[in-house]
């Protein structure tokens, strides 16, 4: 795929360069709790900038339902990617409309715009191709040139990410590049041993790129939600936690074949439990209790990793070359259920190993628990585009860069 370094070696002086990018940022009572995907996209804003390009940054933000939602606008990533530029940001309060085209047309070169959520429209992600086109049709009359630098969003095909590479010359921002680049790391000529640390609510999330990873990795730590489900499936009594019962079948034939293929699949030895989910909100005691993994009481619901299994996995964690972790080891949202997420990520920081954080809650977690992100070796903006990408599925995003 052609790279934003080929597009500036030809020149963008006055062109309008449409940058697909990933601010889908967390919010909390309108505020943005995590900012990192604003600022993974920052080299290729600047270096257009920089390069006298009318910018046009164009994003969606959760998941509203093809109409105009006050709960899902971009203004707040806007604002805040003014603040990281440290120069004014035109917003336009429509992605098409007469107030993108209005912004558009108000640009100087070296000015940025950021159109309203892609997703207020029904044809980004249409399943309709005809739908999806007309949509990259309209998306095209705003620019002269494509970048497409939402990470996040290349495993969707969607008007934006896929259709619109096909109309307007397109090239692959410094993000995706990195993205890619570290991702073959993970799947070619992978320097050993291999840890992958998984984590999260649902093993069913997990269950493709755990498929692959049986046949590539050397250890495969489990952590989060999706470990109760691995701790049935061993005969465990695993009380009121959450757990896949639809997916034992599966987990329990992926234990049988890590044994068979000499892949050390490791489970938790003891868990912290509540009687109930914690109040994430005013983050109250919640009197979490250590038990051993298989004896969790059925009145309890466990949270995080226990202790000695945040130690046990700092030990499988320690001679790795390389490391990927996906997914939090517990609800790390709360103080009582943060602490085995913390010892995953300082086992991380504490390794010699290239280290890769797969982006999602593990990305925010590492943020939000105080971790210097230069600590690691790459931290992702897109989990599910990582998970993908691991799986050897097709990203529709990466195709269209690639044509």
């Amino acid at each position: 795929m052609k790279t934003i370094d080929e597009l500036l070696a030809e020149g963008v002086d006055g062109k309008r360069v449409f940058v697909r990018a990933d601010l889908n940022v967390p919010l909390a009572d309108g505020l943005i709790t995590d900012d990192g995907r604003i600022r993974a996209v920052l080299p290729t804003i600047k270096a257009l900038v920089e390069a006298g390009a009318k910018v046009i940054v164009a994003s969606h933000l959760g998941r509203p339902k093809g109409a105009p939602d006050p709960a899902f606008s971009l203004l707040q990533p806007a604002e805040r990617l003014a603040e990281l530029l440290g120069a004014p940001v035109a917003f336009a309060q429509d992605t098409v409309g007469p107030a993108a085209h209005d912004a558009v047309r108000g640009l100087e070169p070296g000015q940025v715009a950021v159109i309203e959520n892609l997703r207020f429209n029904a044809g980004e992600t249409a399943k309709d191709d005809t739908e999806r086109g007309e949509f990259a049709d309209q998306l095209a009359a705003l620019a002269d040139i494509y970048v497409g630098d939402g990470f996040g969003a290349v495993h969707r095909k969607h008007a934006s990410v896929y259709d619109l590479p096909a109309r307007l010359p397109h090239y692959a921002g410094y993000l995706i590049a990195t993205e890619v680049g570290v991702l073959k790391k993970l799947t070619e000529d992978v320097k050993r041993p291999y840890v992958v640390a998984l984590g999260g609510s649902k093993v069913s999330d997990k269950l493709a790129v755990i498929d692959q990873l049986l046949g590539k990795a050397d250890r495969i730590l489990i952590g989060g939600g999706m470990a109760f489900t691995f701790l049935k499936a061993k005969g465990y009594e695993i009380g009121a936690s959450l757990v896949q019962d639809d997916q034992l079948p599966a987990v329990t034939e992926y234990v049988e074949r890590a044994e068979k293929n000499g892949v050390e699949l490791v489970v938790p030895v003891d868990v912290v439990t509540s009687a109930g989910f914690p109040d994430l909100k005013t983050k109250a005691p919640s009197n979490p209790t250590v038990v051993a993994a298989d004896a969790i009481p059925a009145d309890q619901m466990g949270l995080d990793i226990g202790p000695e299994t945040g130690a046990l996995y700092a030990s499988k964690l320690a001679d790795a070359a390389t490391i990927f972790w996906n997914g939090p080891m517990g609800v790390f949202e709360h103080p009582d259920y943060a602490e085995g997420t913390k010892a995953v990520a300082q086992a991380l920081v504490d390794s010699q190993a290239f280290t890769v954080v797969g982006g999602g809650d593990s990305a925010a977690a590492v943020r939000i628990l105080g971790f210097d992100e230069t600590a690691f070796g790459h931290i992702s903006t897109g989990g599910g585009a990582s998970l993908e990408y691991l799986e050897g599925k097709t990203l529709p995003g990466l195709a269209a860069l690639e044509d």
